[in-house]
């Protein structure tokens, strides 16, 4: 046993000081609530990873959680990438995609960040990194908004410096109000600040080019998501059609969908989630691939992961950024003229509060 032996591995829940109901064109959110991972080695570094869980399938998180506890214990943290190995050979019967990659991907996240802590190196010196900032976005825009809501949130952003938004379209309103909010937006912050849009899969092909062909008008930079993510031939027909760049990814825990929707020119920018690709190895394995089909990379959510290692990469499209976690970490991301750039602290460069956390009964 060696002082980079894991030795424990805690979870624990936390919610954002900014926690709210809110609404997308697929599902009701009542709350937004996280799991973080900390993982202990034997020289007491700790290494932390966060999930964004919302409210869904706690008891299931419990035990995806702990069976991947298991297989994280005993293990020297710099092994990774056989960690992730390990997982899903053991995970292969009832599927190591789905909630179990996430959990794995959780506890891959906090290795990191321990073996950037031991070694006095943030996570992107670690990796190799190219550049210093990458462009960031302003996200959120949710349906659930009234229309004060949506143009204070908005206007928020550019006064902070951020050169693009986006907002959530599939309105159970129809299209008529996603185009006032559309409209909305672009009064709101002028002509000079990019505007994506982002539909959660909430819309059928005839309603995602009708909305495409209509919103154009407004100079909309990329919609997101526009149909359910399993129609590969939708987003390929979509995308001849609709004169206006795809994104998708956000919901793969594989390369599978990248290699069908790439064969198919039917996306315009690629949207790796972390979690969901399970860790650090599998976001650099899905840019490299993402890469090598010629589609630039604007990773999902997570800016405090995505931020550093799209500095690794020499043309990262951006990265999302949410305000959620910022009340309950000691160093958030900075940002400023609507770039991101990542701290020089070892590990991912950031801690949680540990009076934010509370423990989680695996």
């Amino acid at each position: 046993m060696s002082s980079s032996t894991i030795k424990a591995v805690d979870f624990f829940s936390a919610e954002s000081p900014l926690s709210q109901p809110i609404a997308d064109a697929t599902h009701q959110i009542p709350s937004i609530n996280f799991v973080v991972a900390r993982l202990t080695l034997e020289d007491d570094t700790v290494g932390e990873g966060y999930l964004l869980a919302f409210h869904f399938n706690p008891e299931a998180i419990k035990g995806a959680l702990a069976d991947v506890q298991m297989i994280a214990l005993g293990r020297e943290v710099a092994d990774t990438r056989g960690f992730d190995e390990v997982c899903d050979k053991e995970f292969e019967y009832f599927g190591a995609v789905g909630l179990l990659r996430w959990a794995r991907g959780l506890v891959n996240i906090a290795m990191w960040d321990a073996k950037g802590k031991q070694a006095g190196k943030s996570v992107r010196a670690l990796i190799g990194s190219v550049v210093d900032s990458v462009p960031v976005y302003g996200s959120g825009g949710w349906l659930s908004y009234s229309n004060d809501e949506l143009r204070a949130e908005v206007t928020g952003y550019v006064k902070r410096g951020f050169t693009a938004v986006k907002l959530k379209v599939g309105a159970r309103e129809g299209i008529a109000r996603d185009m006032e909010r559309i409209a909305l937006v672009r009064e709101a912050v002028g002509p000079d600040v990019r505007i994506m849009i982002d539909a959660n899969q909430g819309l059928d092909y005839a309603g995602a080019l009708a909305l495409a062909e209509k919103a154009k008008a407004f100079g909309i930079h990329w919609f997101e998501e526009p149909l359910v993510h399993t129609d590969f031939d939708g987003y390929a027909k979509l995308k001849s059609k609709a004169g206006i760049d795809l994104a998708m990814g956000e919901r793969e825990f594989d390369l599978v969908p990248l290699r069908e929707l790439a064969q198919r020119k039917a996306i315009d920018l690629w949207q790796p989630d972390i979690l969901r690709l399970g860790g650090v190895e599998g976001w650099l394995d899905s840019a490299k691939l993402a890469r090598e089909h010629g589609l630039p990379v604007l990773p999902h959510y997570y800016k405090e992961y995505d931020a550093p290692l799209c500095c690794t990469i020499p043309d990262a499209y951006g990265v999302e950024s949410f305000d959620w976690v910022d009340g309950i970490i000691d160093r958030p991301l900075r940002i400023e003229n609507g770039r991101a750039y990542p701290s020089n602290e070892p590990g991912w460069g950031f801690s949680f509060n540990l009076a934010a956390l509370r423990a989680i009964e695996c």
